[in-house]
């Protein structure tokens, strides 16, 4: 496994992702912004942010599939949610959680959260983007 994922003394442990990753591999993979959307590109969980997240972390680990990675090999996520407030958080948290109960993972590399006015199309509440590296 290329990617390795701390806490480190000092820092605060958050259960939703790891402080550090520390990749050892040769291959950077760079997985574009992931939104709601099914093969077809139609929006699933129109309104649902949960829905909508379970379905950009089932989007994500199709791409990283496709390039032979998986969740084990991110070493960053950037989440971006439409009009972020902090008690959108329980939402955010089950749709990672039932996308990983789907995967069988844990999708814990560093993350970083940021809050924007708008994505791409209207109906999209949160894009996520993946850098993984791998052997």
């Amino acid at each position: 496994m290329a990617i390795t994922l701390v806490n480190p003394t000092g820092l605060p442990k958050v259960d939703a992702y790891r402080q550090v990753s520390v990749a050892t591999g040769s291959k950077l993979v760079f997985i574009a912004g992931q939104v709601a959307g099914d093969a077809d590109g139609v929006t699933v969980g129109e309104g649902d942010l949960a829905a909508q997240v379970e379905q950009c972390y089932l989007n994500t680990a199709t791409a990283l599939a496709e390039v032979g990675a998986s969740f084990d090999d991110v070493a960053k996520l950037t989440v971006y949610v439409v009009d972020w407030t902090p008690d959108k958080m329980p939402l955010l948290m089950d749709g990672v959680s039932r996308a990983a109960a789907k995967l069988g993972v844990t999708p814990v590399p560093p993350a970083t959260l940021l809050g924007v006015a708008a994505l791409d199309v209207p109906d999209h509440l949160v894009e996520i983007e993946a850098t993984a590296v791998i052997d």
